[in-house]
């Protein structure tokens, strides 16, 4: 395959323990695609798209991801905090990001869209004005980490202190109040 692709579409493609390092992708769509242990350190995706895809212990360092779209992909244990700062933009629909850690990322008005996120990490991460639609953050760490204006209505099982992130304007359902109180370990009935 090209260093550097711009404008296609890959389908079904299986590019498992492949070295993908040092390239660019602009502007490209990705369908079905397995990375399993690939190395996509230092990589540009540039406004790309994956759908069904699967990430499994894919090498994302120094990766840059602007405008990057994930839907129906599983990105378990991804470290996207290894990803590069620079215009990190991403996305993800229908998505498995179990044991993800988006450490001290700039994320603000991320949209998180009927996602697994079990036990992620969000430590010290910038989440203003994100918006997770339906997710399961069981166990997922909030640690200084800005959540103002972030809309978690309609997520579950998340549990944040109010005390130790910012939350200012966020948004929460009733339901979804016992998560900001887990720490008094009282009942709410």
């Amino acid at each position: 395959m090209n260093t550097n692709l711009e404008d296609a579409t890959i389908e079904h493609v299986d590019f498992t323990e492949q070295d993908l390092s040092k390239r660019e992708y602009l502007n490209c769509t990705f369908i079905n695609c397995n990375f399993t242990k690939c190395n996509l350190k230092d990589t540009d995706l540039i406004d790309c798209t994956f759908t069904g895809c699967n990430f499994s212990q894919a090498i994302i360092n120094n990766t840059g991801m602007k405008g990057v779209e994930f839907s129906s992909c599983k990105l378990m244990g991804i470290q996207f905090s290894l990803c590069s700062d620079f215009l990190f933009s991403v996305r993800f629909n229908d998505c498995l990001l179990d044991y993800t850690s988006f450490f001290q990322k700039k994320m603000k008005k991320t949209t998180f869209h009927n996602s697994s996120i079990k036990e992620a990490d969000f430590e010290e991460t910038d989440l203003s004005e994100a918006i997770f639609t339906n997710c399961d953050l069981l166990h997922t760490t909030f640690n200084r980490t800005i959540l103002e204006k972030t809309d978690l209505r309609t997520s579950y099982h998340y549990s944040l202190d109010p005390e130790l992130n910012r939350i200012k304007k966020a948004k929460f359902s009733a339901q979804g109040i016992a998560g900001l109180l887990t720490k008094y370990n009282i009942e709410i009935e």
